[in-house]
């Protein structure tokens, strides 16, 4: 199964769908995003499409509603969890400032100090 995440006119995803293999088949019979997008927008005319994957081999993350296509990364990036946070070029991914402690505690990131914080 294939799955196409609808993005709005700010690369918004509004949605993701799965979508039969079949019809993602060119006329080669190899899998093609374009004729995958060409399905969604029979389904749905007037909208915007882009192919998603659950493992990450293509566009970096799994697409989820509210997350952000960026076009010149190729990827699509969850909402910015916290003000401070950075992104990860590599991965796509946010990140804390600083690196959660791995002294086997529990931690939970408190944006108003920019730091972890022990959970007791």
């Amino acid at each position: 199964m294939a799955h196409f995440a609808q993005l709005d006119d700010n690369n918004v995803v509004l949605q993701v769908i799965v979508v039969h293999n079949n019809e993602c088949l060119d006329e080669n019979k190899n899998e093609s995003e374009s004729v995958g997008i060409a399905f969604c927008q029979s389904l749905f005319p007037g909208t915007n499409w882009k192919q998603t994957s659950y493992n990450g081999n293509m566009r970096f993350n799994y697409a989820g509603i509210g997350y952000q296509y960026d076009p010149i990364r190729n990827a699509f990036i969850a909402p910015k969890p916290y003000p401070s946070w950075v992104l990860n070029e590599t991965t796509c991914q946010w990140g804390a400032p600083t690196p959660m402690p791995n002294d086997g505690k529990r931690y939970r990131w408190d944006e108003p100090t920019t730091s972890w914080v022990e959970i007791v």
